[in-house]
């Protein structure tokens, strides 16, 4: 467990080492919320500004739960990684180290942001609803944490893992509803985006967040909280179920090939390139 936590707080410290990140943090999403205000009122959705920035702040902590790869893989290349090794511990605990702190440190991203999101009128009427925002912020942290471990421990070259985060995360952030409504999507378009599990995990986030969850099927489908599919309709509560599933499918993965992986193998060759570049 002194493994785990050691892990834990390095990410930690230096998250908040990084003053530049946390400035970026607390500016750039509020860009985007009024940039992308007006598209969604062009989707008739109810309260725009509120939608975007749940939205927003489930995309943050997406996209900072993944940068747990990137970590990864720096700390392979820079020989951080083999150092841990050699000390009498299992690499199931290092793997848990790295997925809690990155799903700690896009938890706290996310309510910093939930935060100033308070003061543009974001408000709960139920007490539980911010607990149950908090949580559920920690879930999707830990789901796509445990995708950002897979993807960097299944990519054994630097330059290539870069093309391929570009290329998984490109298409899950921009086709999932946070940046652009679904229903302006292209018909081929809505259909990949319900395979994106982001898309879901967006949709139940923004439900919970704006206290919608007592909606009929109807005002959430319109919402486009819900998605009807085939005559079949997937709710929030669905929604949830697709993740959670999706989740523990990434973590059993990314346990297994993390603990098989070979370090000595990875690739450093473009990191010592670009290192002769600068």
């Amino acid at each position: 467990m002194r493994i785990v936590l050691a892990l834990w707080l390095r990410n930690i410290k230096l998250f908040f080492r990084n003053r530049t990140q946390l400035v970026l943090i607390l500016i750039m999403p509020f860009f985007y919320l009024y940039l992308l205000s007006t598209i969604f009122k062009s989707a008739f959705i109810s309260n725009p500004v509120h939608y975007v920035l749940s939205g927003i702040v489930i995309i943050v902590v997406f996209q900072t739960s993944l940068n747990i790869a990137t970590s990864t893989i720096e700390d392979i290349v820079s020989g951080y990684m083999k150092e841990v090794l050699v000390s009498p511990v299992k690499r199931i605990q290092i793997a848990a180290g790295q997925i809690l702190s990155s799903t700690t440190v896009a938890t706290i991203q996310g309510f910093l942001i939930l935060i100033v999101g308070y003061f543009i009128g974001l408000k709960y009427n139920s007490i539980l609803t911010p607990i149950a925002v908090v949580v559920s912020m920690i879930f999707v942290g830990f789901v796509f944490s445990s995708f950002g471990l897979l993807l960097a421990a299944s990519v054994k070259n630097s330059q290539t893992f870069q093309i391929v985060t570009m290329a998984v995360t490109t298409p899950i952030t921009f086709l999932c509803g946070v940046y652009v409504p679904l229903s302006l999507l292209p018909n081929g378009l809505q259909y990949i985006a319900l395979l994106n599990p982001m898309t879901y995990a967006a949709a139940f986030f923004r439900t919970l967040t704006l206290e919608k969850m007592s909606l009929t099927t109807d005002e959430l489908i319109a919402e486009q909280l819900a998605f009807k599919v085939s005559g079949f309709v997937i709710t929030p509560q669905i929604s949830f179920v697709i993740v959670l599933s999706f989740g523990i499918l990434c973590f059993m993965l990314s346990s297994a090939v993390f603990t098989r992986i070979d370090f000595s193998k990875m690739n450093r060759s473009g990191v010592q390139k670009d290192i002769f570049q600068q």
